[in-house]
């Protein structure tokens, strides 16, 4: 089964809340990810302007034209 994303909503703090293609949701807080972020590309997303900038594009969350995106089935399984 292929899972893809259908929506995601900012919850606040860095949470988003997901829901998947196969009914599943999940709340995922990318705080502890941003914050122990070494690479400036990434660590720049804690200013929550860019980090609410995000799209869903064929089923998967981007940020930037995938400067910074996630495996789908890592998200669904609520691991970042």
């Amino acid at each position: 089964m292929v899972i893809s994303i259908n929506k995601a909503e900012y919850k606040g703090e860095y949470k988003i809340k997901f829901s998947f293609s196969d009914g599943v949701e999940r709340l995922i807080d990318f705080s502890t990810f941003l914050k122990s972020a070494k690479n400036p590309m990434t660590s720049k997303f804690l200013d929550k302007q860019l980090f609410t900038k995000y799209s869903i594009k064929y089923g998967d969350i981007i940020w930037n034209d995938y400067e910074m995106c996630f495996p789908i089935w890592d998200l669904h399984e609520g691991n970042i």
